[in-house]
C-alpha cells in the first residue's frame, strides 16, 4: 500500500532522527511496523506566526518496497566521439545541459567557452574580490558553469511548464548535489558546492566523447547562404558542426554586437535595473520568524517581495540569506553587483536585488541600433556606478533611509562587499523613474515586513544583470533562429530563461529539438 500524507512538526521534532514513522503512525490510520519506506516529497517552512512549523509531504510505503532508483547518468555512459558534431557556445547551465541531451541523443557536443575551467576560475574571482584585477573572460559571469556557479546556486524556478524540472534536479544530485534539493521548497546548493558538481558534469561529457575548449572566445560566425556552419575564436581556431547552440549568458555583450554587425536579427526586450540591499541577517530573521533570535534549528530567513507602481514591477531578485554581495562586472569600466551564499548560509548579512522593470520605451533612443538600445542603456548606468566608485571595483552605496530622504550617508555600515564601497547618492546614478519606483517599493515592503525600512540596511549599486536586455528570436516550434539556419539561441543570453534550472531546461529542450530536427 502507498499513501501520501502531510505532517507538521516543530523544529525540535523535525531535528530528531528517524522521526517520520512515529508521527505518521500517530496522525494517520497506519501501523508503524507496517511502514517499509518513507520518501520525502516536499519540505517547507510555515513561519506565519511565532510558532514556526516544518511541513513535510511524504509518500508512505506499507509492506512493499519503493520503486528502484533511476540511474540518472546512465544515458550519458556511451561513446559519441564519432557521431555528428554540434557546437555549443557557452558552458553555463544551458550549454552543459544541452550537451548532456545531445549525448543522450547520440550526438557529439563540442563546447566552446571563453572562460577558464572552474578550478582556475576561482583564482580570478579571488583577485576580483580583493579589488586587484578583473579578467574580462574569467569572472563571476564567465567561465565553466556560467554565472550561476559563483552566485548562490538557488534552484527555485517557475518554469515548471517548460520542461522536466525533476530531471534537471536529479542530474545535479547524480553529480554530487545534496539530495535535499529533491524536496526542499526552495532548493539551494551553495557556491562552495557547485564547482565540484560542475567539474563532475564536465567529466561526464568528456568521458562520453564530447569536447570542451576553454579560453576560447567566439569572435566570428561562419555563415553561408543564411546558414551557420561554424565559429571562429580569439585564437583563430575554426570549429564546424551540423548546428550551433548559442548559450552565452546574459552578459556577453560582444556576442550581441557581433550579431548586429553581421545583420543577424536580434531584438530589444524589457529587463530590470535596481540595487542590491543588505540587512543584518538577524534583523531579517526577527521579522520573518516573529522572534528576537532565530531558533538555530531553523535556516536563515528569506523573503520574496513584489509591488506594482507607475505601471512597473518592483521586486526582490536572487535573495541570499546568510550571503555576501559580489562584484559581477565583466569589463574594466563598469560596476555591477550580485549576491551569493555558501551552502551553510552563515554570513551575518542577508542581501537581495531590488529591481524595477525597464520597458523598451524607456531606452528606445539610446542607440542608433534599436536592438542594442537596452544594452547601451544598461552599460551607461554601470559606467556611472564605476565613476561613482572612484573608477575601481568599489561600489557606490548609501544607507537605506538616507536614500529614501535623498540624503548623503556620512558613515556607511559594515558590508559583505569585499572590494569596498563609496558613499554615494544612488539617485544620481539611476534614472529618476527607477529611483522613484524603488522608494515606493521600499515603503510597501516595509508594510509587509515591519522593520525592513531601516538605516541599518545598505543599498549597493548597481544590480543590472537580472536578465538580458536583448532577445535572439527563434522559431517557437523548432527553436531555430528565425533568419539563420542551424543556429539555435538558448538560455538567458538568448532571452528565454532566467536562473540555473530554467536555463538548464532550455538547454535540454534545445538539445532535444536538434536531435529531432536531424532525425535521430
Amino acid at each position: 500500500m502507498r499513501k501520501i500524507v502531510e505532517i507538521s512538526l516543530s523544529p525540535e521534532q523535525a531535528a530528531e532522527e528517524n522521526i517520520f514513522s512515529k508521527y505518521v503512525a500517530s496522525g494517520y490510520d497506519i501501523i508503524e511496523k507496517d511502514i517499509s519506506h518513507i520518501e520525502i516529497l516536499k519540505k517547507s517552512i510555515d513561519s506565519r506566526s511565532s510558532n514556526t512549523k516544518i511541513i513535510f509531504r511524504l509518500e508512505i510505503f506499507c509492506n512493499e518496497s519503493p520503486p528502484e532508483k533511476i540511474n540518472h547518468i546512465a544515458a550519458y555512459q556511451k561513446d559519441v566521439s564519432g557521431k555528428a558534431e554540434i557546437l555549443i557556445v557557452g558552458a553555463g547551465p544551458a550549454g552543459l545541459f544541452a550537451a548532456l541531451k545531445l549525448i543522450e541523443s547520440d550526438f557529439k557536443p563540442i563546447i566552446i567557452e571563453r572562460g577558464k575551467e572552474v578550478s582556475e576560475r576561482k583564482n580570478d574571482i579571488a583577485l576580483l574580490n580583493r579589488n586587484i584585477e578583473l579578467n574580462p573572460d574569467s569572472n563571476y559571469c564567465f567561465g565553466e558553469g556560467g554565472a550561476g556557479t559563483f552566485s548562490d546556486g538557488k534552484l527555485y524556478t517557475r518554469s515548471t511548464k517548460k520542461g522536466d524540472v525533476k530531471k534537471i534536479i536529479n542530474i545535479l544530485v547524480a553529480h554530487g548535489a545534496d539530495r535535499s534539493i529533491l524536496f526542499d521548497s526552495h532548493p539551494h546548493i551553495g557556491s562552495d558546492k557547485l564547482p565540484e558538481i560542475i567539474s563532475l558534469m564536465r567529466k561526464t561529457i568528456l568521458n562520453a566523447g564530447g569536447e570542451i575548449h576553454f579560453n576560447s572566445r567566439v569572435t566570428d560566425f561562419i555563415i553561408k547562404n543564411n546558414s551557420i556552419e561554424g565559429v571562429v575564436t580569439n585564437t583563430n581556431e575554426k570549429y564546424t558542426g551540423k548546428a550551433v547552440i548559442l548559450a552565452t549568458g546574459h552578459s556577453a555583450s560582444d556576442i550581441y554586437e557581433l550579431l548586429q554587425s553581421k545583420n543577424i536579427i536580434i531584438e530589444a526586450k524589457p529587463f530590470a535595473i535596481g540595487v542590491r540591499i543588505e540587512h543584518p541577517q538577524q534583523l531579517i530573521d526577527s521579522i520573518q520568524y516573529h522572534c528576537k533570535k532565530r531558533n538555530t534549528l531553523l535556516p536563515p530567513a528569506t523573503y520574496m517581495l513584489t509591488h506594482q507602481a507607475n505601471k512597473r514591477g518592483i521586486f526582490s531578485f536572487c535573495m541570499c540569506p546568510g550571503g555576501i554581495i559580489v562584484p559581477s562586472a565583466t569589463s574594466n569600466n563598469e560596476v555591477v553587483v550580485n549576491g551569493m551564499s555558501n551552502s551553510k548560509r552563515n554570513s551575518p548579512f542577508a542581501n537581495s536585488g531590488i529591481v524595477v522593470t525597464v520597458d523598451i520605451e524607456d531606452y528606445k533612443n539610446f542607440s542608433e541600433h534599436n536592438a542594442l538600445a537596452g544594452l547601451k542603456f544598461q552599460q551607461n548606468i554601470e559606467m556611472k556606478a564605476f565613476e561613482a566608485g572612484g573608477k575601481s571595483l568599489k561600489a557606490p552605496a548609501q544607507r537605506l533611509m538616507d536614500f529614501m530622504n535623498n540624503k548623503s550617508s556620512s558613515v556607511l555600515p559594515k558590508t559583505s562587499y569585499n572590494p569596498g564601497v563609496v558613499s554615494t547618492n544612488i539617485s544620481e546614478i539611476l534614472p529618476e523613474i527607477i529611483s522613484l519606483c524603488l522608494k515606493e517599493g521600499f515603503k510597501t515592503f516595509n508594510n509587509k515586513m515591519r522593520g525592513f525600512l531601516t538605516n541599518e540596511a545598505l543599498i549597493v549599486g548597481v544590480e543590472s544583470r537580472t536578465s538580458s536586455p536583448v532577445r535572439i528570436p527563434r522559431n517557437k516550434e523548432t527553436f531555430e533562429h528565425i533568419q539563420i539556419k542551424n543556429l539555435f539561441p538558448c538560455g538567458e543570453g538568448a532571452g528565454y530563461s532566467g536562473g540555473i534550472v530554467s536555463s538548464a531546461i532550455d538547454g535540454d529542450n534545445v538539445g532535444g529539438k536538434i536531435a529531432s530536427s536531424y532525425g535521430l
